[in-house]
C-alpha cells in the first residue's frame, strides 16, 4: 500500500508473508512508468462472480467516499481497477503469482488478483465476503491517503529505515481506520451487514498483523521492522473507525507511536 495495507502487499509473494511495503519494493525495483496492459494475452479472465463483488464493493465505497468529500467542499475522484489472473504488468514491472490486493498512487490503481479469494481462505483462514470487502475497502483507504497527501508524508520525505518504518505503520493503520470509516457508513446506507460480518473483517486485520505474519514466517518477531503494525492493533483501528465513523478521529501521524 500502498499500501497498505493488505494491503498488503506487492509484485512478489514475499511481500504477502512479511508485511513488506508493496510501494517501497516497487520503488526500490525502479517501477515508475505507466501502467501498459493490465493483464496477458491467454490469461483467464476473472470469474464473473468474482468482478460482480469487487464491483459492487468499489461501488459503495465511491457512494461513501464522494459523499464525506462533499461534506469537506472536495471532489473525490474513485481509483481504477485492474483485476489480472497470475501476471498483470504495473508501472515498469511485473505482478505476479497471486500476490494479493494492492494500490499504486503512481497511476492510481487498485490492483487485485482474483485468486486471492481463494488464498484469504486456503493459507490466511480468512472466511467471508466481508473479510474480502475489508481488504478491498483498505486498498481504497490508501487511494483516499493520496487524495488527501497524506501518503506523501512516509514516501515523500528522507528519513531512516526505523523512521520509515514507522510511518508506514501509521499510514497503513489509518488505512484500517478509512476501511473502518467506509463500513460504518455503507451499514447506514445499505443496512449490509450480516451477523459475523464484522467478526470476518476483525479476523482478516489481525491476520495480516505484522507480529502476526513474522511468527508464521521467521519463528520470532522483530517490532522495529514492524510496517503494517501488530494483529491487535490493526483490529483496533479498524473498529475505531467503523464505531465512530468520523474522519477526524483518524489522524494516526499525531498520536506518540507508543499508543497507537
Amino acid at each position: 500500500m500502498v499500501g497498505g495495507g493488505l494491503g498488503l502487499i506487492l509484485v512478489l509473494a514475499f511481500a504477502l508473508f512479511t508485511g513488506a511495503d508493496p510501494l517501497r519494493l516497487i520503488q526500490d525495483l525502479g517501477m515508475d512508468q505507466q501502467v501498459s496492459a493490465p493483464q496477458q494475452q491467454g490469461k483467464p479472465a476473472p470469474d464473473d462472480n468474482i468482478r460482480k463483488f469487487v464491483a459492487t464493493v468499489l461501488a459503495d465505497t465511491e457512494d461513501v467516499w464522494t459523499e464525506a468529500f462533499a461534506k469537506s467542499g472536495k471532489r473525490y475522484v474513485p481509483p481504477r481497477l485492474v483485476l489480472y489472473s497470475g501476471v498483470t504488468q504495473v508501472p515498469g514491472g511485473m505482478a505476479q503469482g497471486a500476490t494479493g490486493p494492492f494500490y499504486l498512487p503512481a497511476d492510481q490503481t487498485v490492483y487485485l488478483d482474483f485468486s486471492f479469494f481463494e488464498q484469504m481462505q486456503r493459507q490466511f483462514g480468512m472466511h467471508g465476503d466481508f473479510a474480502a470487502a475489508y481488504v478491498i475497502a483498505h486498498e481504497v483507504g490508501h487511494h483516499v491517503q493520496h487524495l488527501l497527501g497524506l501518503t506523501d508524508l512516509v514516501h515523500g520525505r528522507r528519513m531512516s529505515e526505523a523512521q520509515r518504518n514507522q510511518m508506514s505503520v501509521r499510514l497503513e493503520l489509518q488505512a484500517d481506520f478509512l476501511a473502518g470509516v467506509w463500513a460504518h457508513h455503507a451499514q447506514q446506507r445499505y443496512n449490509m451487514l450480516e451477523e459475523g460480518d464484522i467478526e470476518e473483517a476483525i479476523n482478516a486485520a489481525e491476520t495480516v498483523g505484522d507480529d502476526r505474519l513474522q511468527k508464521s514466517t521467521r519463528g520470532y518477531v522483530v517490532p522495529d521492522s514492524f510496517t503494517h503494525g501488530t494483529a491487535e492493533q490493526r483490529r483496533r483501528w479498524f473498529m475505531k473507525g467503523f464505531r465512530s465513523g468520523r474522519l477526524s478521529e483518524g489522524n494516526a501521524f499525531e498520536i506518540p507511536y507508543s499508543q497507537l
